[in-house]
């Protein structure tokens, strides 16, 4: 049966509600925790990459729970409600840090509250994820649903990046501490509302009903199935170069490009950046795929990512005072990370029926544990890289210290502008390069696996 435009709609909004807090987090908190509560950078970059670290062992051990779960609604909507609730608690009291805290408490309460919304997340990303083979059939219906939810994440990604400093400053009455404050909470509670939706309005359609299998078995099957391990190291070298570059725009912004209403050229490139990105997931995606195949497409999006980088590197030892001209490079850059998230949903979604065709069972729940567990894993690495550059280039989070940022203006930022853009060069070739050594998938390929999988030809 064919999905209801209902069931998209449900499933798309889910998608919206998911990525406004992964992106409130995985581009503000160590802004927020570094340049408004002070703590030190480097100290917030070892946390959020041993938080990740830690959901090595979190995530593929969420995806046995979840493909043990046995309920009258299936096994999916129960951990997605669940992991949803929990997630936007941690939230909230991620981002309202109790004003008494500091120093080494400040620190700890950091440690604590984001390591539990790392673990929050995992609850309901998994099953979300891992929702799109069970409720799909293959080939292009699979496609379409998963260019539709990567787009409806691009639209909750681009939500947050647009309007989070203008809300936090307006919030707060411009106290940017109260402002993230109630700015979190607003999040927090839609979350819960779209998701709630998604869990009423979408069902399981198809289960394959295998014995649950232990930990040391997921790991090994994951080891086995060669495409999705191709494609999720792809996936984690594709957002090391994105997040390393989305936590320090802010500091591009702030103490580069300067200015007293920095935050306005900042809101402005990020507006022009989110809409691009929605409009190639919507638009440039599906006109690309009338001309060519996902992987030549997919290739496409890599060389888009690296002219961007190239031209914003030029552009940032120029002596800029239009923030227009920055939209340039951004058009490239937010474009290709449109079209390149879609594709890799896409290729790992496939790979669930390669996987079952070699290793003679289905693990959806796994094989989608693996894209959280990188893209969190991503975010760290980022992270820290991002706080090594600030502790080196000793940027002063007090603008009103014109000193502090003229010095910051003519050596320190340098290094900020250099990490920004030849750290994500370096990534996007690495990932060109694994990807078209390992990755065999084709369309006639998966086309040719699943026609084998529903014959039950393994």
């Amino acid at each position: 049966m064919k999905l209801t435009g209902k069931e998209k709609v449900s499933y798309g909004l889910g998608a919206v509600g998911k990525d406004m807090v992964y992106m409130l987090s995985a581009s503000y908190i160590l802004y927020y925790y570094q340049d408004i509560l002070g703590v030190s950078a480097f100290a917030m970059g070892v946390i959020l990459l041993a938080a990740r670290v830690f959901d090595a062992f979190n995530d593929p051990i969420m995806g046995v729970v979840v493909a043990k779960t046995r309920t009258r609604w299936g096994k999916f909507r129960p951990w997605l409600l669940i992991g949803t609730i929990l997630n936007a608690i941690m939230l909230y009291l991620m981002f309202s840090a109790p004003p008494a805290l500091d120093g080494g408490g400040l620190v700890a309460y950091a440690a604590v509250t984001y390591v539990l919304w790392g673990v929050t997340y995992t609850m309901m990303d998994i099953p979300y994820w891992s929702m799109i083979p069970a409720f799909t059939e293959g080939g292009k219906e699979r496609e379409g649903l998963s260019t539709m939810a990567r787009s409806c994440a691009g639209v909750g990604s681009a939500i947050i990046t647009i309007i989070t400093m203008l809300c936090v400053y307006r919030l707060g009455g411009g106290d940017e501490r109260v402002g993230f404050k109630w700015f979190a909470l607003i999040i927090a509670i839609l979350f819960v509302l779209f998701t709630t939706i998604t869990c009423v309005n979408v069902k399981e359609k198809s289960t394959v009903n295998v014995d649950s299998p232990s930990v040391g078995q997921m790991f090994r099957a994951l080891i086995q199935n060669d495409q999705a391990m191709t494609v999720v190291i792809t996936i984690v070298l594709i957002n090391c170069a994105v997040y390393t570059t989305s936590n320090l725009v802010i500091y591009f912004f702030k103490y580069d490009f300067g200015g007293e209403g920095w935050y306005n050229s900042y809101t402005l490139f990020n507006t022009f950046g989110g809409a691009v990105q929605i409009l190639s997931m919507m638009i440039l995606f599906p006109l690309l795929r009338k001309f060519m195949g996902t992987i030549q497409v997919f290739y496409t999006g890599f060389a888009m990512a690296i002219i961007g980088y190239v031209v914003l590197l030029v552009l940032a030892f120029t002596n800029m005072s239009n923030v227009i001209l920055l939209f340039i490079p951004g058009f490239f850059i937010f474009a290709a990370n449109g079209v390149l998230t879609v594709l890799t949903t896409v290729f790992l979604a496939n790979t669930v029926d390669y996987g079952q065709l070699k290793n003679h069972r289905r693990d959806e729940s796994v094989i989608f544990s693996m894209q959280t567990f990188v893209v969190k894993l991503a975010s760290g690495v980022a992270a820290l890289i991002a706080s090594i550059c600030l502790q080196i280039c000793n940027l002063s989070n007090d603008t009103t210290d014109t000193a502090a940022v003229a010095t910051a203006a003519t050596s320190s930022v340098v290094g900020l502008r250099m990490t920004m853009t030849i750290l994500p060069i370096i990534c996007l070739l690495c990932g060109i390069f694994i990807f078209h050594k390992k990755y065999i998938l084709t369309e006639e390929k998966v086309a040719e696996i699943a026609e084998q999988v529903k014959k039950g030809a393994y």
